[in-house]
């Protein structure tokens, strides 16, 4: 059986497990010294982006799609409720490479930085280790019960990270913690980190689904953007459908303005139950324009100057 390791003793109690996906959270965090040094092994992906990137609390994306619906997620009432080691590695083990990938985001949304969280996977001796960065579940992370604040926040930001294309941007992350204190930002960050794009709530271990609204400039026909599943277009929609994030319309239409200029709500709602939201925040240069001279992976071949059909980045179709 694998174990878990977050610069405490192996083998820390744990309960009985209540949902199948939840015990990410409950098994990473539950009964660990949140002072304990950190394991040796580091994941040097998620270190070189701390590493160069200097912007307070400003993460990458990547998560895929899948991710969020990992061996049922929202559709198998999961809860934060204990669980066993044994039942982490029989979830660990169905798909390691996507628990994996589904791991390292989040201990980055509830871990803070400076921290790690690690797992022997034992059908391969392999040791899985993950990053924490933004610390949005402090309460969590440091062996309490995830609140439900702590379960809505790592839901959208879980939410926030998913990307169709699997391509890792930057993103600036705004909003509130598990405890409602504001997520720091650096004025560079701010100011980078300008246009405005999406927000994200709901929650995925109770089973209350996973939303995203739009804040963005809509996108031109010659613009596009890997993070298409929740930024809109001149058609007033998203350009794709990414199940089982459900889109509703504009941010502001059903969320309430926390008073920070915009940048952030208080409260979002869908099916009359109140979330805590994050936003998040784009470069400018992030959006693909066509004609730049780089066929991107949101680009298509084609004889005209739309991101569906740009001759001068991708040439024409064979």
């Amino acid at each position: 059986m694998g174990n878990m390791e977050s610069g405490c003793r192996r083998g820390a109690g744990v309960r009985t497990l209540v949902g199948a996906w939840a015990l990410t959270l409950a098994v990473l965090g539950a009964g660990c010294d949140p002072g304990a040094k950190e394991p040796a092994l580091m994941d040097s992906l998620a270190t070189q982006e701390q590493a160069a990137l200097s912007y307070n609390k400003l993460s990458a994306n990547g998560l895929s799609y899948n991710g969020l619906s990992f061996n049922g997620l929202s559709f198998n009432g999961l809860s934060f409720n204990g669980l066993s080691t044994a039942a982490f590695a029989s979830w660990f083990s169905s798909d390691p490479a996507l628990a994996d990938e589904v791991m390292r985001y989040v201990v980055r949304c509830a871990v803070p930085a400076g921290q790690t969280r690690a797992y022997t996977h034992a059908a391969t001796n392999t040791v899985h280790t993950w990053t924490g960065l933004l610390g949005l579940a402090p309460g969590w992370a440091g062996g309490a019960p995830a609140t439900l604040a702590e379960q809505q926040i790592v839901s959208a930001c879980l939410a926030a990270h998913a990307n169709p294309f699997g391509v890792s941007v930057p993103i600036s992350v705004q909003g509130r913690d598990g405890l409602g204190q504001p997520i720091a930002s650096s004025a560079e960050e701010l100011a980078t980190f300008a246009r405005p794009e999406s927000c994200f709530f709901g929650n995925l271990f109770q089973g209350q689904g996973i939303f995203a609204g739009s804040q963005n400039p809509p996108l031109a026909a010659n613009q596009s953007t890997t993070r298409a599943c929740a930024v809109v277009d001149g058609s007033g929609a998203p350009r794709m459908t990414c199940a089982p994030l459900v889109y509703v319309g504009k941010c502001s239409a059903a969320c309430t303005s926390d008073g920070t200029a915009g940048r952030a709500f208080a409260s979002c709602t869908a099916g009359g139950v109140s979330f805590q939201p994050l936003s998040t925040y784009v470069r400018d240069a992030d959006v693909a324009v066509c004609g730049d001279g780089v066929c991107q992976v949101t680009e298509s071949c084609g004889t005209s100057s739309t991101y569906n059909a740009c001759a001068a980045d991708c040439g024409a179709c064979p």
